[in-house]
């Protein structure tokens, strides 16, 4: 796709990242038939090509309008049309930097503003805990769009105490410790099982993408580079293996740590080396399965029934992993199901989606739980908290991580 720039987006990082993007799209569509919200809406604006040519007309120049910032919230940035693409357009690059120069000339409304300052800083916040304990305890008398919102109390289990030689860093997340505090547990458990040691280092917090996606870069990458911060000691010794992320969508960002402070002196390199670090668990477990099949007890694998696993967007459109953690669960001989139909669509939650664009995500929910529920699973087991909330809010059938699944089945 040809493209002239316009003069004041000529000489910086974003426009010239941008026009690189712009300029291996060939218009062929393929992107519209794999999209949730053109499948919904049937615009062209609401499918990536017609966003791309959005993106296009203000960096050459054109002024956006209430109606461009629309379209461009309406993506899920589920990154499925990057799958599909055959041209490897990077797309969502390309909607982080088109989201972020509409949002500098188009002032949203009072009560848009204000949501948003609320997702980005109460999400992240150390308040959030203390608030989301209050919820669960209040959750009855919650009106059932915040119950959705309030999963119900759950143990998390002891976390282990020995010490080994095999260490790997753990990303706790911001809002997954209060929501589901026992993926984190779980997750050291089947490690500490292993012979492997999970480190937390304190003053750690968000991913970054919560701000990311609500067109707050600046706030992204302070939390991109207090996070560094917290790990450089451990990374900088040789002192870990990796730095595990049992989040997909927050996997996502943590990879991306080094195009992110490409263009900064002080955390460039260390960025580069935190992102070649960083793996979701299913990667990190790849070549410790085997040690992990003699570490389950057959007869509580039996007990956990036919799953049916959905796979988030961010698993396998963002990290690329398609078909790992299913490959994995049958290795472990699980029971699960054949791919529900779809399987390669977003279940509408992506990440504060579900709370900015209800209708639209609601809609994705009921039809990804329909296929998900076709053949009656006794429980679906997902990878990312934000999918396990908003489809768990659905339906009665338990939602879960898989890491707890593997968990549950372990040798005591």
């Amino acid at each position: 796709m040809q493209t002239q720039l316009a003069p004041q987006y000529q000489s910086t990082p974003e426009g010239q990242a941008a026009e690189a993007i712009l300029r291996k799209c060939v218009h062929c569509g393929f992107c519209t038939a794999t999209c949730p919200t053109y499948q919904l809406l049937g615009d062209e604006l609401d499918g990536p090509r017609g966003r791309i040519y959005l993106i296009k007309q203000v960096l050459e120049g054109e002024t956006p309008t209430r109606a461009t910032q629309q379209h461009l919230d309406r993506c899920l940035t589920c990154r499925n049309c990057e799958t599909t693409c055959p041209s490897g357009v990077q797309y969502g690059r390309l909607i982080d930097i088109g989201r972020e120069l509409v949002e500098q000339q188009v002032t949203r409304p009072t009560h848009e503003q204000a949501l948003r300052w609320v997702l980005k800083n109460g999400l992240t916040s150390a308040a959030f805990g203390p608030a989301m304990k209050l919820g669960q305890q209040v959750r009855a008398l919650l009106p059932q769009v915040l119950k959705d919102k309030v999963p119900k109390a759950q143990p998390a289990g002891a976390w282990p105490k020995r010490q080994h030689a095999r260490q790997v860093i753990l990303l706790m997340g911001c809002v997954q410790p209060s929501m589901s505090p026992n993926i984190n547990t779980a997750t050291a458990r089947v490690l500490d099982a292993l012979g492997i040691e999970c480190l937390t280092p304190m003053h750690t917090g968000c991913c970054g993408a919560i701000k990311q996606h609500l067109n707050d870069a600046h706030g992204a990458l302070d939390d991109v580079r207090r996070n560094i911060d917290a790990w450089w000691p451990a990374v900088s010794q040789g002192q870990v293996e990796a730095i595990v992320v049992n989040a997909s969508g927050c996997g996502v960002m943590v990879k991306d740590y080094g195009h992110a402070l490409a263009h900064d002196p002080v955390y460039a390199d260390k960025a580069a080396r935190v992102s070649a670090l960083a793996r979701d668990v299913s990667e990190y477990l790849a070549s410790n399965l085997p040690a992990l099949q003699g570490l389950l007890d057959p007869e509580r694998v039996k007990a956990q029934g036919a799953l049916v696993f959905h796979p988030p967007c961010t698993l396998q459109h963002g990290l690329k992993l398609s078909g790992l953690v299913e490959g994995h669960l049958r290795a472990l001989g699980f029971d699960l199901q054949a791919p529900p139909a779809e399987a390669h669509l977003c279940c509408g939650s992506a990440g504060t989606y579900s709370v900015l664009q209800p209708t639209l995500s609601q809609q994705l929910k009921q039809r990804k739980l329909g296929h998900l529920q076709a053949r009656q699973p006794q429980a679906i087991l997902s990878a990312n908290i934000g999918c396990i909330t908003h489809l768990q809010s659905g339906t009665d059938t338990p939602v879960r991580h898989w890491i707890e699944s593997v968990d549950a089945c372990l040798k005591r």
